[in-house]
């Protein structure tokens, strides 16, 4: 069992992926032979989330004020905060350093030495002020004595019925010579064999929702389309396409934001938001995960997500590269006799 630490965990999504073990529209995603040691977050709610879902339980926790001992995990995993660094955010300040929180999981990464790791991100953080964030990360990273691996990922790629982009990096430690390989596309034009990306509609049960207090209000419909030309939004999803990018705001979506939102009837001008289940559904999460929680924290918490079966797959890559480099050791460290023994 190879050893996990969790930073920034959330509610679990990434772990759960890591994880493996849950079913999602109806494929089977397998058990991974992984072993959370630790796992922490400084949202009350999001780690109550996860003790809801997980057997091993996290802890809530400032990662300024975490320390591990080195060599006590093989991978650490962390999708650092990013609001500073979103594109939809128009109060951010990502100069601030204490809005960096790569830092600190460069840190704790110094502290441990695993012999990988990944960080996530959005987009911006990639693209913003020409990659100057990225790149400040990558170098750091690449200091303490990794090979930085780095992708833009679409989710839908994935088999996630969601048009998400996010950066990944994945350190490999310098010792370790087997060089990391993103997976392979499940769907999409870059799939092989050709798959298209999974549509809303597998995951939108009925366009009615059960409760009427998701519909807009006559008033909010109203508003939008007396708004100005630049400001009309009402992002109606088609149900035969990934949606778009879901985000931790869903609580206060508006008819007039960016968010995406569905269309109920078009003659009589209904449109709804998605229920708290239906956002986690579109963000993978499995029927059986469970928020405890507020709609309102459900939203945030899903939202901030990382897609389980997205990180499903990379976790799969993870373990390749990982049992590759096990093996090698063994033959590279075994005399001419044992070798045989080992063949």
């Amino acid at each position: 069992m190879y050893k996990v630490i969790s930073l920034f965990s959330g509610c679990g999504g990434a772990d759960l992926g890591l994880q493996g073990g849950f079913n999602y529209l109806g494929k089977k995603y397998t058990r991974q032979p992984v072993e959370f040691v630790h796992a922490s977050d400084i949202d009350e709610m999001a780690v109550q989330t996860y003790n809801h879902n997980f057997d091993h339980k996290a802890v809530v926790a400032d990662i300024k004020k975490l320390n591990f001992r080195r060599g006590s995990a093989d991978i650490v995993i962390g999708g650092f905060p990013c609001q500073q660094f979103s594109t939809v955010n128009p109060t951010k300040n990502p100069n601030r350093k204490e809005n960096q929180l790569f830092w600190e999981m460069a840190r704790v990464i110094d502290q441990v030495r695993p012999k990988l790791f990944v960080a996530e991100n959005v987009k911006g953080f990639y693209t913003l002020e020409g990659g100057k964030y990225f790149n400040l990360a990558k170098k750091e990273f690449q200091s303490l004595g990794y090979r930085v691996y780095h992708k833009l990922v679409n989710c839908a790629d994935y088999g996630v019925p969601q048009l998400r982009q996010r950066i990944i990096m994945v350190g490999v430690r310098k010792d370790i010579k087997s060089d990391f390989i993103f997976p392979k596309t499940s769907n999409g034009p870059e799939s092989t064999p050709k798959k298209e990306w999974v549509p809303l509609k597998e995951v939108i049960k009925s366009l009615i929702p059960e409760d009427e207090r998701f519909y807009f209000s006559d008033r909010a419909v109203m508003g939008a389309k007396n708004a100005k030309t630049n400001m009309k939004r009402a992002v109606a999803q088609d149900l035969e396409k990934p949606c778009l990018t879901i985000t931790s705001h869903l609580a206060k979506v508006s008819i007039n934001s960016r968010d995406p939102v569905l269309l109920v009837d078009a003659k009589k001008e209904k449109y709804r938001r998605f229920t708290p289940r239906e956002a986690a559904s579109i963000q993978s999460f499995p029927e059986s995960f469970e928020f405890p929680v507020s709609d309102t924290r459900a939203y945030k918490q899903i939202g901030n997500a990382i897609p389980p079966v997205m990180f499903w797959y990379l976790g799969k890559s993870l373990v390749a590269l990982l049992e590759a480099s096990r093996v090698g050791k063994i033959i590279e460290d075994t005399s001419p006799r044992q070798l045989e023994l080992v063949i």
